[in-house]
């Protein structure tokens, strides 16, 4: 293994330039003689459109054009497709209205697309837009999930009743009623997950392009994905050959699920710049991404699990109204189903589940996937519930938990949510995390804190989750014939650090020197083939087909090498970046075998140049998981918390870069700490307004709310990965906040407060408070 090879903490290399100002992202990107874009939209959650008046924005300076919703239907533009069919119980197909870039009758939630101004700067098109006359007809609005199926309220499509888009079922009903019938102890809870607004650093933006000559479109935008929204532009919206779009993604500020999809601005530039002849640049500002990214999260959840005598789980049955939006984004539906239904199973060995979904939709923003994408929702659903089973036993929650973990000598084990873990230590990743939390202390702790008027306590959270997995990827590596190597690769690193740990997958294989690695993504018309960045794949998928190149390079070397050093291809070892004829000092090192295969000095028969492709298909999912163990402690007085220590052990198998993955569950951790604490979206519920429609009422974590996170890991390698990878983007994400809220109540749990919905900011922790001890003077 050399300096920079795998399992090293390695620098990432493209920080460099991003600290220098050197990055570049799509609002760098400009065109000659073009024009900017802004969509003017709707104020209102619900209203039809009466009448839009252009002429006075048409008259403005420096405006171009107005385009409307008419506009774009009589260009036979399609809406914006959702490619996540779900089936009702009854087997029926979801309802899945329209999605269209502009609309043209009806506006369904604040931020929804009415008109598109193009002129000759940015400002001009925002000053246009104001010209822009809009009768609008105000209709009733729903915006709460929890209510959004009861009868009599305001419809988002009046062809959907009672707003139901698709009432979903998973697992054995039959063997979980089984359960239930014969339980001794059955646990309930009721809770929320909250509505995110993912809040990236760099916001989303496109910059379109139809060359007229080419008859051909480009798209430079930020995403997760360029392939992915070649593919959803070329069918049903712009009804072209995917060969007639070219997306290029430069640097990516920030992604979390929510630049995976496609937007509406993006489908508006292309269209516009054929319509109009000129390239055409918008750039979202940061009110219109609380309005128009997809949102994340919004759950209404209703759970149980039925126990025998000795607290082993018989049975899981959950119930959630999943809250779609206005729209169907181009996931939305799979979100809470599919995507994470299976993983209510959690680390338990429980012989069975059933899980019902009904998904609804409301005049708000679309909701889609979010860091994690539906295995957040399942971990802080299960953790939270055998937490409160735990306390209703009188027993310590790690001790429930223990009675009812997956043991390593099960492994593989088929869960009663249909899927099949390969490996992991659940018991010692929790044991590992309550010794380093020291957990003997904490009664010792609590009672300092008593002593101080503050309230003490400790949150555990045992989760796991599926990813890695799905479809093929590739990995194409071409050298030059100077030997520089250059690996081209369809995933998109949002800030993850992709070039660093492809480069010490290719740098390790083949010996040679890491810096001498150029990692390219992003670009359609470079790279061929490409699935995009979502379910923390990239490593353990792209990984796995760059590993598979290295290896075909080696291969080809090895013939290389034998014609050159004329000797058997038998007798040719490979190591350290060296062809060694085994058992002798005749060696050329893989540097000179590229640069003999260009010059043609190869085997009969075999063409000159040094590229390999390959591709590789997860045949599983992997399934990382871990412990996150928390230690807060409350002020009765204000309802602060003060998180004094976060321990987090994870098993992520084998690692690439202890470094790299370190920061990605730091990251993952803050996020989730930031919805357990402090993030939530609120509309009003008369009128369907955004509330917290930016940083002013929309609170963000900060560094002054962790501690430093204390971060360890058990490897076990997966045993259905071809490098023995686990997802790792994610995980932070999952475990922090049923970690969270489980330590704010067992700080409660003295005041007789048994749950507490998150974000439990310092507002609800001291009404919660005031609550209980009114309630106990009335005892």
């Amino acid at each position: 293994m050399g300096q920079f090879g795998m399992g090293q903490s390695v620098r990432r290399s493209e920080d460099q330039r991003f600290i220098t100002g050197h990055g570049r992202y799509t609002d760098d990107i400009n065109l000659p003689h073009q024009a900017y874009a802004y969509v003017l939209r709707s104020p209102h959650a619900s209203a039809r459109i009466t009448r839009i008046d252009v002429s006075a924005a048409l008259a403005a300076p420096g405006v171009i054009g107005v385009l409307t919703g008419k506009d774009l239907e009589a260009d036979g533009i399609g809406p914006i497709p959702c490619t996540a069919p779900i089936t009702s119980i009854d087997g029926s197909p979801g309802k899945y209205p329209p999605h269209p870039a502009l609309v043209t009758d009806r506006v369904r939630h604040v931020g929804d697309q009415v008109a598109l101004i193009v002129a000759s700067s940015a400002t001009e098109a925002r000053d246009a837009a104001e010209l822009v006359e809009v009768d609008y007809d105000m209709l009733p609005a729903i915006a709460d999930t929890g209510s959004a199926l009861d009868d009599g309220k305001p419809l988002v499509w009046d062809d959907i009743p009672n707003n139901l888009c698709f009432d979903w079922q998973m697992g054995d009903k039959p063997a979980t009623e089984a359960g239930f019938a014969k339980a001794k102890r059955v646990a309930k809870i009721d809770l929320i997950n909250n509505r995110i607004i993912v809040a990236s650093m760099e916001p989303r933006n496109a910059l379109g392009h139809y060359d007229q000559g080419e008859d051909r479109y480009t798209l430079y935008t930020s995403s997760q994905g360029s392939h992915t929204l070649r593919k959803l532009l070329s069918g049903a919206v712009l009804n072209v050959p995917e060969a007639k779009i070219r997306v290029v993604t430069p640097d990516v500020g920030g992604g979390f699920g929510m630049k995976l999809f496609l937007y509406p601005e993006q489908v508006l530039v292309l269209w516009a710049s054929k319509k109009l002849g000129m390239p055409i640049k918008w750039s979202g500002e940061r009110g219109e991404a609380f309005l128009s990214d997809t949102h994340g999260r919004d759950h209404v959840t209703h759970a149980e699990v039925a126990m025998d005598e000795d607290g082993k789980f018989l049975a899981w049955r959950f119930e959630t109204t999943a809250n779609l939006g206005a729209y169907l984004s181009n996931y939305g539906p799979f979100i809470p189903t599919a995507a994470g239904s299976g993983m209510l199973a959690g680390v338990y060995a429980t012989p069975a589940l059933y899980v019902r979904v009904k998904g609804v939709f409301t005049h708000t923003t679309p909701v889609d996937a979010y860091r994690g994408a539906g295995r957040p929702e399942a971990a802080y659903v299960v953790e939270r519930l055998v937490d409160k089973a735990a306390r209703e036993l009188g027993i310590a929650p790690e001790e429930l938990r223990r009675r009812n973990f997956i043991r390593p000598e099960q492994m593989p084990f088929r869960t009663a949510g249909g899927l099949t873990y390969d490996s992991g230590d659940f018991a010692k990743n929790m044991e590992d995390a309550l010794k380093n939390i020291d957990q003997a202390g904490l009664p010792a702790r609590k009672a300092e804190a008593a002593r101080r008027g503050k309230l003490r306590g400790l949150g555990i959270a045992c989760y796991i989750e599926q990813c890695g997995g799905g479809s093929d990827e590739m990995a194409e590596l071409r050298f030059d014939p100077s030997g520089g190597i250059t690996l081209l690769i369809g995933s998109q690193s949002s800030g993850q650090g992709h070039q660093t740990a492809y480069a010490q997958i290719v740098a390790d294989g083949l010996g040679i020197p890491f810096e001498q690695v150029r990692v390219v993504q992003g670009d359609t018309d470079t790279v061929s083939f490409g699935r995009g960045t979502g379910g923390s794949r990239s490593l353990p998928v792209g990984g796995a087909a760059t590993s598979l190149a290295v290896n075909k390079v080696i291969e080809r070397g090895r013939k290389i090498a034998a014609h050159q050093l004329e000797a058997a291809e038998a007798d040719i070892e490979f190591k350290d970046g060296t062809f060694t004829i085994a058992g002798t000092d005749r060696k050329l090192d893989i540097i000179a075998v590229v640069k003999s295969a260009f010059m043609g000095k190869v085997p009969p028969g075999m063409e000159g140049g040094f590229d390999e492709t390959a591709r590789w298909t997860p045949p599983a999912g992997t399934f990382p998981n871990g412990t996150h163990a928390v230690e807060v402690e409350i002020d009765p007085e204000t309802g602060v918390t003060d998180i004094l220590r976060y321990v987090v052990v994870d098993d992520f198998g084998n690692v690439v870069n202890p470094m790299l993955l370190e920061g990605q569950v730091h990251g993952g951790v803050g996020q989730g700490i930031g919805q357990a604490m402090l993030e939530g979206v609120v509309y009003d519920a008369e009128s369907g307004q955004l509330v917290t429609g930016s940083f002013m009422d929309y609170a963000m974590p900060r560094a002054t709310h962790l501690p430093d996170i204390e971060f360890s890991y058990n490897v076990v390698p997966c045993k259905t990965n071809l490098l023995g990878l686990k997802g790792a983007g994610e995980a932070g994400a999952i475990g922090a906040p049923p970690a969270f809220i489980n330590a704010l109540v067992d700080a409660l749990s003295p005041l007789g407060i048994a749950h507490v919905d998150m974000p439990a900011t310092p507002l609800s922790l001291w009404q919660a408070i005031q609550s209980a001890r009114t309630a106990k003077a009335a005892e």
